[in-house]
């Protein structure tokens, strides 16, 4: 047999060099791009503060968060507004009930940015002066609570409850409300306290 080994370049490994071709194949090219470009990664880091308006009560509030707070962590840690309660962070209990515009939701869910435009009303902004909210004091006088950690969003969800047109009836009430958990059971008082406010409510 003819002796091609003159031939091969001094020091090529053909092993090597296959296994090699092999392992730059298996690199996504975003990855190669990435490495090539040092400024791609930064620009994808969710944890970099970005700037955001949130309205707050009916007052704009210029806050600079990570992508990722909810609209709960900007309340409490960012803005102080402690009303909100962080129950379960999963979204299962409803303690943390705020309105957006007027629809009512969970906001451990919900991201800031996501709100941003849109007014958002907690139980801080609800009484005007030194008046209750018809809701507010409709629990007072039912003696809708006992520990009261859930109450701020059990007044909330009333609230959006009551303009859903959905406080007719007992059944409706406690079908509607079911989102949000009393541990305390002061369920039946806070069913009375949702038809007490809900007149009112209509009315305004």
């Amino acid at each position: 047999m003819p002796d091609h080994s003159s031939s091969r370049p001094s020091g090529f490994d053909r092993r090597a060099f296959m296994a090699g071709a092999a392992g730059s194949a298996l690199v996504p090219m975003t990855a190669r791009a990435a490495a090539q470009d040092p400024s791609s990664s930064s620009r994808q880091d969710p944890s970099l503060p970005v700037d955001v308006t949130l309205r707050v009560n009916g007052q704009d509030k210029r806050l600079s968060l990570d992508a990722r707070t909810t609209v709960l962590d900007a309340l409490r840690e960012h803005l102080k507004l402690t009303g909100s309660k962080k129950g379960c962070d999963h979204g299962q209990c409803g303690a943390c009930t705020v309105l957006i515009g007027d629809r009512r939701v969970v906001s451990c869910l919900t991201l800031a940015l996501a709100a941003e435009g849109q007014e958002i009303t907690t139980i801080e902004g609800l009484a005007t002066d030194d008046h209750l909210h018809p809701m507010q004091q409709a629990f007072i006088d039912n003696d809708a609570f006992q520990c009261g950690y859930c109450t701020p969003g059990q007044i909330m969800s009333a609230i959006a409850c009551v303009k859903e047109g959905h406080a007719s009836s007992d059944a409706d009430i406690r079908e509607y409300m079911s989102g949000n958990i009393c541990r305390c059971a002061a369920y039946p008082n806070i069913v009375a306290a949702v038809k007490q406010a809900a007149p009112e409510i209509m009315k305004g």
